[in-house]
């Protein structure tokens, strides 16, 4: 527990934050040692029609089961032609609409910092998101501690928090291919096809949004599963129901951020949106 007790004085050196809560894995975590640390602190979920209603729900139920303030604020990502339009860059200015919300709290409520639960494996990938957090002086004390995601499962499973073994969550729009402009009926139809597999049982899972195509992915161990003919017709009839045209089954299986691989050349997009960026 050395490295969760380094986390908790980092904590306390903030004595107040407002703590940007998803109710996945990192953020909680983040939360539960924000009451540990014993600092004021208000836990905020941003909430527009990109948030995975199975989130919204989880943040709201471990939030009061962790006993933190907790406050649902709507974003208004969805308004904003940078991110509809669907660049690479999406998740930054998604990122930079939730943070500004925050610190507006912050500030007129009087809360010293805000922070997210970024890792330090978060760092690997393509994530436009923590250049907004670096933009407005959002603090990662799961970066700054030093965690990766396998320390957080590992300290979440011994503080007893029930999302140490949740899958790693992303917003809806991440169903959608770079390009692709983001609508409200795409993201309609991808929430609705999760809600339905998730009722399944199949809580490891992405519909990749293709217009008339759903790709569904889940973990390698139940493709076999959705191969059976009850289920897999139940699948079919219900995701043509939602407005699908095709359903397919990505035999590759589950893998985080794959949409990623549209990326041909990271380096461009990178040197891209440092220029883009405010200064």
């Amino acid at each position: 527990m050395l490295r969760y007790r380094r986390l908790l004085e980092l904590l306390k050196s903030l004595e107040s934050t407002i703590v940007a809560y998803s109710g996945g894995v990192d953020s909680t975590l983040l939360l539960k040692a924000v009451k540990d640390a014993s600092i004021k602190a208000m836990a905020v979920t941003g909430m527009s029609d990109t948030t995975p209603p199975w989130d919204l729900e989880d943040a709201k139920r471990i939030a009061s089961e962790i006993g933190i303030p907790h406050r649902v604020v709507s974003t208004t990502e969805m308004q904003r032609e940078e991110f509809v339009s669907n660049t690479p860059m999406r998740c930054y200015h998604c990122k930079d609409t939730l943070f500004s919300i925050l610190k507006e709290i912050a500030i007129s409520e009087g809360y010293r910092w805000v922070i997210e639960g970024s890792n330090i494996d978060d760092l690997k990938d393509w994530r436009p998101g923590i250049e907004a957090a670096k933009t407005h002086g959002i603090r990662s004390p799961l970066v700054e501690a030093g965690l990766s995601k396998e320390d957080i499962r590992e300290l979440s499973k011994l503080l007893g928090l029930p999302t140490w073994n949740k899958p790693s969550s992303a917003c809806l729009s991440s169903r959608i291919p770079y390009g692709t402009p983001i609508t409200k009926e795409a993201l309609r139809m991808v929430s609705e096809a999760e809600v339905f597999l998730r009722s399944l049982g199949i809580n490891e899972c992405r519909v990749r949004h293709h217009g008339p195509v759903a790709r569904i992915e889940v973990s390698k161990n139940e493709i076999s599963k959705l191969l059976e003919e009850n289920l897999r017709t139940k699948i079919v009839n219900r995701l043509l129901q939602i407005g699908y045209q095709f359903v397919c089954l990505d035999l590759e299986g589950f893998t985080s951020g794959k949409m990623n691989r549209m990326l041909q050349d990271q380096t461009t997009y990178t040197n891209s949106l440092s220029r883009s960026l405010p200064r």
